[in-house]
């Protein structure tokens, strides 16, 4: 499914500011996201990537500019279903003793309100995301005894499973196997065209996806590229592994 042309952005960032002190990390820096539109941000180390992720999802409010998601300032969108988040480490105590389609399951919470009893289309959609990031055999295995990859692809079925019109992935895919990689892409493909949802990756790494991303944004401190991979591609920079890949040239830019 392409973008949709002149549509709400899900998400937008204006002249967007931030300072850590008198240490300035973000100057400047606009970013947007339409429905149906696949958006991979991507910087070296220390470019501001996790700094930008807190201030488009409302735990830190910029010093200059401002955040729009769904229209709404972060922090007062209510209807929290419609933005999937999978942090980079997501944080599991060991005594956990959750499944991990109980784990997928909570994915349906926010959507349908906890009071509310376990509908037939929660246990379809827990099924659908399980088998999308290839877990549906583990999905009565305690989730404290999978690794960490797939612990992982856990957090991302939960993700999956509400169903949402955003979803905001960080580092998703380090550590996870070549045919775990070839699942993930097909299921953003199928969020994609499928539901019209958007998608921001945060990745160095986009082999997996190289072929289904249509905007590329490169940050460091400030936004210094943003435009579709072809661009890139005819600088000389692969977003797989060849010869330019992408995180030797981003680790090399000044």
């Amino acid at each position: 499914m392409a973008p949709e042309r002149g549509a709400a952005p899900l998400l937008e960032a204006t002249g967007v500011s931030f300072s850590y002190g008198r240490a300035p990390v973000l100057e400047h820096v606009d970013l947007r996201v339409v429905p149906g539109e696949f958006v991979a941000l991507v910087g070296p180390n220390g470019s501001g990537k996790s700094t930008l992720l807190k201030l488009l999802l409302g735990s830190l409010a910029p010093s200059e500019g401002e955040v729009r998601l769904f229209g709404a300032p972060p922090r007062d969108v209510k209807d929290r279903w419609r933005l999937g988040y999978v942090p980079q480490r997501p944080v599991l105590g060991s005594e956990v003793p959750a499944t991990v389609e109980e784990i997928v399951a909570t994915g349906r919470l926010a959507r349908r309100g906890w009071w509310r009893p376990v509908r037939k289309e929660d246990r379809d959609a827990a099924r659908h995301a399980l088998e999308s990031v290839g877990l549906t055999e583990f999905a009565g295995r305690p989730v404290n005894e999978l690794s960490g990859g797939q612990q992982q692809r856990a957090f991302i079925a939960r993700a999956f499973a509400s169903g949402p019109q955003l979803l905001v992935l960080d580092e998703p895919i380090a550590g996870i196997d070549a045919g775990s990689q070839r699942r993930f892409r097909d299921s953003l493909v199928h969020l994609l065209r499928d539901h019209g949802a958007g998608v921001l990756l945060v990745s160095h790494e986009l082999s997996a996806v190289a072929n289904d991303v249509d905007r590329v944004v490169v940050l460091k401190g400030t936004v210094l590229f943003d435009g579709p991979p072809s661009r890139l591609t005819d600088e000389g920079v692969s977003l797989g592994v060849h010869r330019e890949d992408l995180p030797l040239w981003l680790e090399g830019l000044r």
